[in-house]
């Protein structure tokens, strides 16, 4: 829905270059319209913008969220890096509450934290990437460094607002 509002939590400036350049360097070029991110909520109501602000300003005051790459995700036609955080799982619980009644129905359907770095491609060249990231992953911590707000543009986003936490 061109308009809604998408909530990321903003990654680290190191592990933002390393995920980005994977992601400009498997990702389908004319697909490719925003840059690698972590997805806390995908579609909230235009109208929530107000309230959104002010939320996530108030979850930013806190410290930064601890958080790990702890594995990959076959997408199927694409692969991702799973994350894994019981501080954003707090976070985006406390919003999902805050916001019911507003989620769209994969919103509120639950989180399965990650950061894609291939979409939309054949099984098979999924599938190889897949098992080249295998053979060197290493589970490691992941900077999480703010949240933000961002506009739907019908393909990229607009950023709206940023949030670093404080704590």
């Amino acid at each position: 829905m061109a308009g809604a509002l998408i909530v990321t939590a903003d990654l680290s400036s190191p592990d933002f270059a390393r995920l980005e350049a994977l992601r400009r360097a498997h990702y389908p070029s004319e697909r490719n319209t925003v840059p690698a991110h972590l997805t806390m909520f995908q579609m909230l109501a235009p109208s929530a913008l107000d309230e959104a602000r002010r939320q996530l300003a108030h979850q930013a005051s806190g410290p930064p969220p601890r958080a790990m790459l702890a594995g990959l995700m076959d997408l199927g036609g694409g692969v991702a890096f799973r994350v894994v955080s019981d501080d954003l799982d707090l976070i985006r619980g406390e919003l999902a509450d805050h916001f019911h009644g507003l989620l769209s129905a994969q919103d509120a359907g639950g989180w399965r934290p990650h950061v894609t770095i291939q979409n939309k491609v054949r099984p098979r060249e999924a599938h190889e990437l897949l098992h080249e990231l295998k053979r060197e992953f290493q589970p490691r911590s992941l900077g999480i460094v703010g949240l933000s707000l961002h506009r739907y543009l019908q393909g990229p986003w607009e950023t709206v607002a940023t949030y670093k936490f404080r704590g």
